[in-house]
């Protein structure tokens, strides 16, 4: 008998793999909330589209490896963790967990 799908409870889908390339990102709305969602070496991460340190949007900043940097201040983050690297920014954003179940990429919300 075949493995049974992966679940998706409490995940939201958000897209198709093929609607990021690889390296890409993109910005979605899960819930209330807006996601930046990165394509990176095959695997997809999503955090929070906020910069802790003015808020920011930080999906429309430089996507560089596993880091985005903030387009206002220049501050990186990790898009596999959520974690600040560089000044001004000294706390973390949100890092949500992501799943693909077959073309279809999932994300389940992690609150802050």
């Amino acid at each position: 008998m075949p493995d049974p799908a992966p679940s998706t409870d409490d995940y939201i889908r958000v897209c198709r793999v093929t609607d990021l390339p690889d390296p890409g990102k993109m910005v979605v709305e899960v819930g209330d909330r807006l996601v930046g969602l990165f394509h990176v070496s095959g695997t997809f991460w999503a955090i929070d589209d906020l910069c802790t340190h003015d808020g920011g949007p930080l999906a429309d900043g430089e996507l560089d490896d596993h880091t985005i940097r903030c387009p206002r201040h220049g501050a990186l983050f990790d898009i596999r963790t959520g974690r600040a690297l560089t000044m001004p920014a000294t706390r973390p954003t949100v890092a949500h967990e992501v799943k693909v179940v077959g073309d279809e990429v999932y994300i389940r919300l992690r609150e802050p």
